[in-house]
């Protein structure tokens, strides 16, 4: 892990909104697959953080160098028989922080989180293929099946995602 990343829990998105889309539009225009499809606006990537915060969700960002190198979020259920799970969403790393620990350090941040919230079962999903599922599968998620035709590619393409857990 990057021993100068601060991560911090945001709990207004106003001092940070245009930096964050600026982060969303450059990785879905990188062909990151996050519920956008390239050429993303930035009124649209801003219209998206805005709205992100609401009950259950906690928001988190990883900044090296006074600059955002990364989110995540963790959104609690808040169904009564789910009040033991939460799902892992929105895993952005800056491309100039890739591969440094950033997405590493944003999931362990979560994972504590959910334990501290009496969390005991974290899922999340990600597209088949994608770079995320080497890092889900070395951080002991449990690959819990595959949904064809799930997601839509920039290319018009159907391609499936891959549902991960980890229990604790």
């Amino acid at each position: 892990m990057e021993t100068d990343l601060k991560i911090i829990e945001l709990r207004s998105i106003k001092e940070y909104v245009d930096e964050l889309s600026q982060l969303l539009k450059e990785v879905v225009d990188l062909g990151a697959s996050i519920g956008f499809l390239p050429p993303l606006s930035l009124v649209d990537a801003r219209q998206y953080w805005e709205d992100v915060l609401e009950p259950g969700v906690i928001l988190y960002v990883a900044f090296k160098d006074e600059q955002i190198a990364g989110t995540i979020q963790l959104h609690l259920s808040q169904k009564q028989n789910g009040l033991h799970r939460a799902e892992i969403a929105k895993l952005l790393t800056h491309p100039q922080y890739r591969r440094n620990g950033v997405a590493r350090a944003l999931l362990q941040e979560v994972e504590n989180r959910a334990k501290a919230e009496g969390r005991s079962l974290l899922v999340l999903d990600t597209r088949e293929g994608d770079p995320s599922n080497h890092l889900y599968r070395s951080s002991g998620y449990v690959e819990a099946g595959k949904i064809p035709f799930y997601c839509i590619s920039e290319n018009g393409q159907l391609d499936p995602t891959v549902i991960y857990y980890k229990y604790f």
